[in-house]
């Protein structure tokens, strides 16, 4: 039996949760409210905030201690950067802490792909509307307002011409704990959710959604996706073309396995990938939805990734 260090027991980990009580492993929850959902199935829990990766590294090594932890990973939150954390800190299988830094801040991930070609909308860091109006008045295009460091679409604004920018950029800005804001691109395409399984230099890419944004305007300056259609409308050439630039931002990110979550745009030259991360999808795409439409137990696979174990690349 192996034990197993989940990191955040929300709601959306409890079909992570159930699988992995399923397969026999020993369930140790840390999270940052002591009435977490996710404790009444840990055999053992800590409150810790999920974030806070420094505190979550000390009580994973106090408790590795006495009683070791052959895995860490999260389910249904975006806490990449904690995960790696503490997978370095006792030598377990991670993502890697660098690579989960460069995926934590926007900025920096972008700048990685520009470094290793990896297509993405056009972006620059803004320090104030008065930037952000001269960007906007020299691009001539709609644009997007974003917080460097923020999820789950907190603070996105898109800039359209009616758009107040310093009343956006005090949007954006307080959704950013470190007070940065960034704007890209609004890019016109088929919006697609990728869910995709890395290891050993492979790829599978068994969750494809087309998100849907057809209160785009109903809901504007926000940018809120409304569910998603799967599969999505893309054909195997187009999939398989999908699947070589995941592979190659794993590539520009040293990553050799884990799974990674991206929000792309198909262009009509192509995929850009707008953003990604080092973790499982929320919104039971990962655990529902996906594996429904594929077939594909995308949280299996990532249990077993945590674990260092081998995948059966048949069965995905």
């Amino acid at each position: 039996m192996s034990t197993i260090w989940i990191i955040g027991g929300g709601i959306e980990s409890i079909p992570g949760l159930l699988k992995v009580r399923e397969k026999g492993h020993h369930i140790v929850v840390s999270d940052g409210s002591p009435a977490a959902p996710g404790f009444r199935l840990a055999d053992e829990s800590f409150v810790v905030d999920t974030y806070n990766a420094e505190q979550t590294v000390e009580a994973a090594v106090s408790y590795n201690l006495q009683n070791p932890l052959h895995g860490v990973m999260a389910m249904g939150s975006d806490v990449p950067e904690t995960v790696a954390a503490v997978a370095e800190a006792l030598d377990l299988p991670g993502p890697g802490l660098e690579a989960a830094r460069l995926f934590g801040d926007k900025l920096t991930m972008k700048e990685r792909f520009l470094k290793h070609g990896i297509p993405s909308p056009w972006f620059q860091a803004v320090d104030s509307p008065r930037e952000v109006e001269k960007i906007i008045r020299e691009r001539d295009r709609i644009m997007v307002l974003k917080p460097a460091d923020s999820r789950g679409a907190r603070g996105v604004i898109r800039m359209t011409p009616d758009i107040d920018a310093a009343w956006a950029f005090a949007q954006s800005q307080n959704y950013s704990p470190t007070r940065r804001v960034m704007i890209e691109d609004w890019v016109e395409g088929q919006q697609i959710s990728t869910e995709s399984i890395l290891c050993g230099g492979r790829v599978v890419t068994p969750g494809l959604a087309d998100r849907n944004y057809e209160w785009l305007e109903r809901f504007r300056p926000y940018v809120i996706e409304d569910g998603g259609d799967l599969p999505a409308r893309l054909s195997l050439t187009e999939r398989a073309e999908l699947d070589d630039l995941i592979l190659g931002l794993a590539e520009a990110f040293e990553i050799d396995h884990w799974t990674l979550k991206g929000d792309v745009v198909w262009t009509s030259k192509g995929p850009l990938i707008i953003e990604a991360a080092l973790r499982l999808s929320g919104g039971y795409f990962c655990s529902h939805t996906a594996p429904l439409c594929s077939g594909v137990d995308v949280v299996s696979a990532a249990i077993r990734l945590a674990l260092g174990e081998a995948l059966e690349w048949d069965r995905l």
